[in-house]
């Protein structure tokens, strides 16, 4: 099966939106997108890991096709109860985890309560300290208090998108601007995610205090991958190193001609390390 179906399910009062991608009874593994992004983010991943993986891809709460949460409770603990009682209605037990920055977090903070069903977990471009002393924070930051509210074309979100990340491929660019935006009533271009909610929520600091990542990495009891876009300015290469000496189970590679998006940036050499990395797993 190589294009998703399309699901929902009630969690914590809210519409959670997924996708599902191959055969139900193969090992799962979930997709986590990141900050700004949404399920659809993570298609060219998940028709590649199908072929071996069932695939679900959740709609993190205010973004995709998911409700937007009027509490604007955008915060690390209530994304991973979203999971935990996403994978519950699923009937899942065991599954690996790849989540990208935001859901990077999430999946460090999900397997460090759940090793025991965490099987595999592949981390793309965030570790400790990345959301709070990086230059890529700061840039976030930045990007958030500047955004539009709305577009007045579909060519001012390609821009948008394009002068944010310059090296988006194409086929990544049409997939924003396709997930990202939808027809405002005024005849103008509106945010399909809770823009303001989550900017507010990301500019305003976590009020349970920020994820302690490193006590996350060293409660891993699952192999682990975190892949670094080699022009990535959130995650250092001193920060994986250090991961790798102080957890025996996490290892980290580069990924060259990528930022912090390296799904989007090198989709090869993503997927190569990737389905390598399970492919060891399961073996």
């Amino acid at each position: 099966m190589t294009e998703p179906t399309s699901h929902e399910v009630l969690i914590n009062g809210l519409t959670c939106h997924f996708l599902r991608w191959g055969d139900d009874s193969r090992p799962a593994v979930l997709l986590l997108h990141g900050l700004r992004s949404y399920a659809h983010t993570w298609e060219q991943v998940a028709r590649a890991v199908s072929s071996t993986h069932a695939v679900v891809a959740p709609d993190f709460r205010g973004r995709g096709d998911s409700s937007w949460d009027p509490g604007r409770d955008y915060f690390t603990n209530a994304y991973v109860e979203d999971i935990e009682k996403l994978v519950a209605s699923l009937g899942l037990t065991r599954f690996g985890i790849i989540g990208h920055s935001m859901g990077g977090t999430v999946g460090y903070a999900f397997a460090a309560r759940h090793p025991d069903q965490v099987t595999a977990l592949v981390v793309e471009d965030i570790g400790p300290g990345s959301s709070t002393d990086t230059a890529g924070a700061d840039r976030i930051l930045r990007e958030l208090r500047g955004t539009p509210r709305s577009f007045d074309s579909l060519g001012a979100v390609r821009a948008y998108w394009r002068d944010l990340r310059p090296g988006i491929t194409d086929e990544a660019l049409r997939s924003r601007i396709e997930h990202t935006v939808r027809p405002g009533g005024d005849g103008r271009w509106e945010w399909k995610l809770d823009m303001a909610g989550i900017a507010a929520a990301r500019c305003g600091g976590d009020p349970a205090g920020p994820v302690d990542l490193w006590a996350c990495v060293d409660a891993l009891r699952c192999p682990t991958l975190v892949l670094r876009g080699a022009r990535s300015d959130f995650l250092p290469v001193s920060v994986c190193r250090e991961m790798a000496d102080r957890q025996p189970l996490l290892r980290w590679a580069e990924i060259p001609e990528a930022g912090h998006y390296a799904h989007d940036d090198n989709p090869a050499e993503f997927l190569r390390l990737v389905t390598g990395f399970l492919a060891g797993v399961s073996r």
